[in-house]
């Protein structure tokens, strides 16, 4: 992996420790490290509940896409390479090369064009991996389009017991986890995915719709065009954008009247349901792909949470372990008090 996503599921589940992990273990490697965020990370206190936030460490020699306007608050000394020419909510996106190790306030661009834009800039200044810093609420940058791999933060902040946690966290990975479309429906949607819009196909592969239209607006728009075509065999129906309710209520009166339907997306990112719905839709004999599968690199975990409702440590590791044995489960924190080896750093991080 060239392009690795930390992504929260909340605030306080342990992002911001879980990347200063990372960006250290990469260092200790000897690996070239770029970093940047579609968000903002590193500041002193969370703009939401205003508890103290650990800051951003990095190391000498790393490159920093950030904000310009963040630079006066960095404690790591470091030089100026280029400006990107991209703009975010903070300002100009520079790059620059850290001189010594310290700490930094870090604030990339927000939008997927321009966060492809930066990291391909930061590979030219020879970062070999790039880490992409989260932002509440938003997982764009999980999308395989920009990382080649995602480490998923959980923990105690989102309330209830360890239970709870394991059941909040599954569901999240069983919408990001979604399969890979068959080699033989990605060729039939290769040209829709080329640009944007949504499109029907029938069983025998022949093209019945298809249309440049924002999702927001798509799930009508399918409706009327398949009772326009009242016997067509719909067998495929895909979607390059966000999957909101009213396209997944589309989706599903489709599956109800077409048994068999195979209903593509982008990736699991662009999913804004419930596993709920998943499941609902495969009740449906209906199957859901994605154009392309999202890789999760490894999953941290935090027991603490500054609402109250700590766990445990070492039975929460023991218990998201047992549960979740196809993934990479540590807690950084604890795992390196008791001196476990990083198999998610040390493995598939290897530049």
């Amino acid at each position: 992996m060239h392009t690795v996503a930390v992504m929260g599921m909340a605030k306080n589940t342990g992002k911001t420790v879980a990347l200063n992990h990372l960006l250290g273990e990469a260092a200790g490697d000897d690996v070239a490290v770029g970093l940047t965020s579609i968000g903002r990370d590193g500041e002193e206190r969370d703009a939401v509940f205003d508890f103290p936030k650990p800051p951003v460490s990095v190391g000498p020699g790393t490159v920093v896409a950030t904000a310009r306007s963040t630079l006066q608050r960095a404690r790591a000394r470091h030089k100026i390479i280029d400006a990107t020419g991209v703009h975010s909510p903070m300002g100009e996106i520079v790059l620059v090369k850290t001189l010594d190790g310290g700490e930094m306030e870090v604030a990339g661009a927000s939008r997927s064009h321009d966060q492809k834009r930066v990291i391909a800039l930061l590979r030219q200044c020879g970062a070999e991996l790039v880490f992409l810093d989260g932002a509440l609420g938003r997982s764009q940058h999980a999308s395989p389009a920009i990382a080649d791999g995602v480490v998923l933060a959980t923990g105690a902040a989102l309330g209830g017991g360890i239970a709870d946690v394991l059941r909040k966290t599954r569901e999240r990975l069983t919408l990001l986890g979604i399969a890979q479309a068959d080699a033989a429906t990605a060729a039939r949607c290769a040209d829709l995915f080329s640009g944007s819009g949504v499109a029907l196909w029938s069983r025998a592969g022949e093209p019945l719709f298809k249309a440049p239209i924002a999702s927001l607006n798509a799930g009508a728009t399918l409706l009327a065009c398949a009772e326009a075509l009242p016997n067509a065999d719909i067998a495929t129906v895909a979607c390059t954008g966000a999957v909101g309710r009213s396209l997944w209520q589309a989706f599903d009166t489709l599956a109800a009247r077409h048994p068999g339907l195979t209903v593509v997306v982008a990736d699991g990112t662009r999913l804004f349901v419930d596993s709920a719905d998943l499941a609902a839709l495969a009740s449906r004999g209906a199957r859901l792909v994605a154009l392309r599968p999202i890789r999760i690199a490894g999953i941290t975990l935090n027991p603490f949470s500054p609402l109250g409702g700590h766990f445990d440590a070492a039975a929460f590791v023991a218990a998201m372990r047992a549960a979740l044995p196809q993934h990479v489960v540590t807690d950084v924190q604890w795992d390196t008090e008791q001196q476990t080896p990083m198999e998610s750093t040390h493995g598939p991080f290897a530049a």
